[in-house]
């Protein structure tokens, strides 16, 4: 390949650690290397293993196959990439070094990190014990050698200890100890006389040179075109040399942790094995009830292929992890930077969970919610270590409604209901008295306001230098339209329940016809957000009752809820107003390019980029909610766009298997943003799936 090829892989272990890097194997970003271990799951993802340098040597003749970025991207070196031949991402990411007589092959794989459970039986219950899991962080690399003749490959570890987001600068400070045993090489960083995370390498063979020495100022181009921090020091402690023969391999993998004397010498059959069971796992999870088809007669011509159906389900898996801090699962909003966010579990929850048929995943996702609501809010980020949960979003606890209800319709689980529903209860109460941000329900017109300064509480919640971008102070309309649907739940529970009732059927009784007056309240009030001149809806009534024009696609998911409190007519027209100012391939733009505000790059610095963030910039996930509305107010027209492009993205482009969350407003939309995202993924596996509602 004479042509840096930057596109990226991705692998996780349903603990929030990642593995990530391009195909040429060079690094150009801060969140780029082998082992990012979440050592307080999902949370603290730490790097520590960036990658490895590697050389062949064959009859004296030296061939330098790693790739490096350095003096701001105007050196590489070495060029190993031109020796690159080949790459695969499918079943792991596998590259291919090679000329007329030798052939080196590097495949990688991040096994999944919940292992075996063990009893624990505390001090004073000897006899009660408890299942705990068993976290482990791992990567796990194989190396085969084919030639002629035999060959000498040299792998030199460049290391780190430091939190993701940053980079490791050196300083008379830092210091890395090393401790070699059997194969194995014991490491652990010295900050400041802090010691760090204990980890270590093994391997199968081959002689370890312990040699310490730092490189610097490695460049990362993605930072620096975002405007951040772009330069890296790392830190060898030495290089592995391996005699191969042609056919042989090596084996290596770097696991967080001490060595002890349970962890088996490692194997061709050790990583093979690996692989096979993560296969199987992923097999029976993504075979339960998991039909996906394509709405192939008005589409395609034939139907969706299984490796994109595999494909799409894999990438929807790869974001389900699981949270110390509740026991329970989560969902990563997106990599490589994202956590897990409250608003993008829920609108993620259908597509991950509900559609795949891990009907067990939904309900623990909304019980991981549910464990953080405090004021009749959910957070919109959780808790890491000591940390407190951030309760900035309006609309939370209105998608865990909705949430709710497509898991209830989808599984019956009306025992789920009969747990949940106090807390529902006190959604609806905390929502209707009032509660953080100014927070509460209009008396005269029975919609959802709200009126706080200096911050933005829906999902359009940038904040620069202290101001909001898009405000949206007083009523959103798809924060009205959740509501209504929210409501509109509300009556279909408790009718529900009073079938079953003996006790509380009065009150059951009293509590349905209450919500059926709210929500035909609310649905009437609805029409506050028509705009004849337009033909589409006024983004948000401010709260002295001024109506924003604002031509955004938060009208399109109001259409989309389960429950649409919009007449059919009204609809129709903005449906056709967002395919034409707001519909790409790649999903729905932020803003109307017609608008004075609108942006059409999402580049540069990060002060342009939070600006471009909802002011033209494309999201993906938005494709959902408009197909929704779509086939609900056009039933027999075929959507106005063709799936093609966006599944070529997924892919062949940016981060292969995966979707970015943001493109480009302008054309040709260029993949922007996290190169990962939960929401966008979940959407397409729900389009395409019998199930989703």
């Amino acid at each position: 390949m004479n042509k840096l090829d930057t596109r990226e892989w991705l692998l996780t272990n349903g603990l929030g650690s990642m593995s990530s890097g391009t195909i040429c194997d060079a690094r150009t970003r801060t969140y780029h290397g082998w082992l990012i271990a979440a050592l307080n799951p999902p949370g603290n993802r730490t790097l520590l293993l960036s990658h490895f340098d590697a050389s062949l040597e064959i009859a004296g003749k030296i061939w330098a196959l790693a790739t490096n970025f350095w003096d701001s991207g105007k050196t590489i070196d070495p060029l190993g990439y031109q020796w690159l031949r080949s790459f695969e991402i499918n079943p792991i990411p596998t590259w291919i070094w090679g000329s007329e007589d030798w052939q080196l092959t590097r495949a990688i794989q991040m096994p999944y990190g919940i292992e075996k459970k063990q009893e624990v039986r505390g001090e004073r219950q000897d006899n009660i014990s408890c299942s705990i899991p068993q976290f482990c962080h791992r990567i796990t690399i194989k190396y085969q050698y084919e030639g002629n003749r035999a060959g000498i490959l040299r792998l030199r570890p460049l290391i780190c200890d430091r939190d993701f987001h940053q980079q490791q600068i050196w300083d008379e400070t830092t210091q890395f100890s090393q401790l070699v045993s059997n194969q194995r090489l014991y490491l652990q960083s010295m900050r400041q006389g802090k010691p760090g995370t204990p980890w270590h390498l093994q391997w199968s063979g081959g002689y370890y040179q312990p040699d310490g020495i730092w490189y610097w100022n490695y460049y990362y181009p993605e930072e620096n075109q975002r405007g951040l921090g772009d330069r890296e020091d790392l830190y060898s402690p030495g290089y592995l040399t391996v005699m191969l023969q042609p056919g042989e391999t090596v084996i290596i993998e770097a696991r967080v942790g001490c060595p002890h004397s349970t962890i088996t010498d490692l194997n061709s059959q050790t990583f093979d094995r690996i692989l096979i069971e993560e296969e199987t796992r992923q097999n029976q999870l993504l075979n339960q009830k998991s039909k996906l088809i394509s709405h192939s007669s008005k589409l395609f011509d034939s139907p969706l292929p299984d490796k994109t159906r595999y494909q799409l389900l894999k990438a929807g898996d790869s974001f389900i992890a699981y949270r110390t801090s509740s026991g329970s699962p989560t969902v990563i909003a997106g990599y490589p930077w994202f956590k897990d966010w409250g608003r993008y579990t829920l609108i993620s929850l259908p597509g991950l969970a509900l559609a795949t048929g891990r009907f067990t995943l939904a309900k623990g996702l909304l019980k991981t919610l549910a464990n953080y609501c405090h004021n009749g809010l959910m957070p919109n980020t959780f808790p890491h270590g000591s940390n407190q949960p951030i309760y900035n979003s309006i609309d939370t606890s209105l998608w865990w409604l909705e949430s709710l209800g497509l898991y209830l319709e989808t599984t019956q689980d009306w025992d789920f209901l009969i747990q949940q529903y106090p807390l529902v209860r006190k959604i609806y109460k905390a929502y209707t008295a009032g509660t953080n941000y100014q927070i509460q329900v209009d008396a005269t017109d029975g919609l959802l306001t709200w009126d706080a300064p200096d911050v933005a509480i829906t999902w359009m919640d940038v904040v620069l230098d202290g101001k909001p971008i898009t405000p949206r102070r007083g009523k959103p309309v798809e924060i009205n339209a959740l509501w209504y649907s929210g409501l509109s739940w509300l009556c279909q529970w408790t009718e529900k329940m009073v079938i079953g009732a003996v006790n509380d059927r009065l009150r059951l009784m009293h509590q349905s016809q209450h919500y059926q007056e709210r929500a035909a309240k609310v649905k009437a009030s609805l029409q506050k957000f028509w705009h004849p001149e337009l033909n589409y809806f006024y983004d948000t009534i401010e709260p002295d009752d001024r109506p924003d024009g604002t031509i955004r696609p938060n009208a399109i998911i109001a259409l989309s809820l389960y429950h649409c409190g919009f007449p059919e007519e009204q609809a129709r027209q903005v449906l056709q107003v967002a395919r034409n100012r707001l519909l790409t391939p790649y999903g729905l733009r932020s803003l109307d390019p017609g608008d004075p505000n609108y942006i059409g790059k999402y580049n540069g610095d990060r002060n342009h980029r939070d600006r471009a963030y909802h002011q033209g910039t494309v999201w993906s996930w938005l494709i959902g909610p408009f197909t929704r509305a779509w086939h609900r107010f056009y039933p027999t027209e075929a959507l106005p766009f063709d799936w093609q492009p966006l599944l070529e993205h997924f892919q062949q482009q940016a981060c292969l298997g995966s979707i970015s969350e943001l493109f480009d407003g302008d054309y040709p939309h260029h993949p922007q943003g996290a190169i990962s995202q939960a929401a966008a993924v979940a959407e397409l596996i729900r389009y395409f799936s019998q199930t989703g509602k």
